[in-house]
């Protein structure tokens, strides 16, 4: 049997250590230059062993990952967390929800039969219908994230993130019950929902959808005003996969949706989340930019907007377990939850759509 080869820089550290014990000792009383050589070489060799052995920890240790310079995204710590914020976000929430109800959904009343009908007459078809519906969400949406710097100068971070959220919220609701109400109008495409494997194909996309949630999303008791909203600069979790995960989420759900329904209003739908989605990867990077600076651009350069890319390429230089030290979090594990939980309430939320008949 052969013996296993060493690898070459041990096999050098072993050939001079093997040379330095066969050396021949001088001969008293007698000049030997023989051997005055070999002393010489003998301590090349052992500064060559040296910086051998140097080198090879070099190469075992692995390199440190790069230090943050942005946020560590889904953290959850339940010690740090008042109840009595989480109460006040209760009652926020259920006031915010009669309230819409009241002024904005109520049958009769509610003024979003008189906003969507003025949508419908300009229109003239629910595929045009659902791309206004669209436009004026994203002109509103990214218009008033756009002007967040100067608004939170002039009423402060928590009124300005109330009023965004009531000219969002709103317009956002129209959005979705408009599309599930009217997601097969228009001209069929195609019809693989009796073909094997499609169904699960396309619960499987979905749900991954849902875990590239922008981090922001997690932060819950910001986006009702409990907290002082921030902007944040993500680095770690789903943002060491895409610095853009809403875009790339947006697109997992719209491929599965299109998918499943396979006509031209799924696909005008489509077209317009992602125009807007994509719009957003630019809007979102220029105010990064704008607040961050320096500390923007290095976190920029070491990720991607093509989910994946900087840690194929080696720009993005994760510390080791980082899978299962960032996504095993609470916030995840609320994610998953609520996402087979809405899957096993879509006949409710259709039903709830139906009924608003929009």
């Amino acid at each position: 049997m052969l013996a296993a080869r060493a690898p070459i820089g041990v096999s050098r550290c072993l050939n001079s250590r093997r040379h330095a014990r066969i050396s021949a000792p001088p001969v008293p009383g007698r000049l030997n230059f023989s051997h005055a050589v070999t002393l010489a070489k003998e301590a090349t060799e052992q500064r060559a062993s040296i910086a051998c052995r140097a080198a090879q920890q070099d190469e075992a240790a692995p390199a440190p990952a790069p230090a943050l310079v942005g946020e560590d995204s889904a953290a959850f710590d339940l010690a740090k967390q008042s109840p009595k914020s989480w109460a006040l976000f209760v009652v926020l929430l259920s006031t915010v929800l009669a309230a819409l109800y009241v002024v904005w959904i109520q049958p009769g009343t509610g003024l979003a039969d008189d906003y969507l009908g003025a949508l419908e007459s300009l229109a003239g078809s629910s595929e045009a219908t659902m791309a206004l519906i669209l436009l004026v969400f994203a002109i509103a949406h990214s218009g008033l994230a756009g002007l967040r710097p100067k608004g939170e100068e002039l009423v402060g971070p928590r009124a300005y993130r109330v009023m965004f959220a009531l000219v969002s919220l709103p317009l956002a609701l129209v959005a979705i019950v408009f599309f599930i109400n009217h997601r097969y109008d228009g001209v069929a495409l195609w019809n693989v929902r009796d073909v094997p494997g499609v169904h699960e194909l396309v619960w499987i996309i979905n749900f991954i959808s849902f875990w590239f949630l922008y981090p922001s999303t997690f932060n819950i008791l910001e986006v009702a005003a409990v907290d002082k909203p921030k902007l944040h600069l993500w680095e770690t979790g789903i943002m060491r996969i895409s610095r853009h995960p809403q875009m790339v989420g947006q697109g997992l759900w719209c491929l599965a949706h299109t998918l499943w329904v396979g006509t031209s209003f799924m696909c005008v739908a489509t077209a317009g989340l992602m125009a807007h989605h994509l719009f957003g990867c630019w809007h979102g990077d220029r105010r990064l930019k704008a607040k961050y600076g320096d500390a923007f651009e290095a976190v920029k350069s070491r990720t991607s907007v093509v989910p994946f890319a900087a840690l194929l390429d080696g720009r993005q230089q994760p510390p080791e377990g980082w899978w299962w030290k960032e996504f095993a979090r609470a916030p995840y594990l609320a994610v998953t939850a609520l996402t087979i939980g809405a899957y096993f309430a879509h006949p409710l939320m259709q039903a709830a759509s139906y009924s608003l008949k929009w």
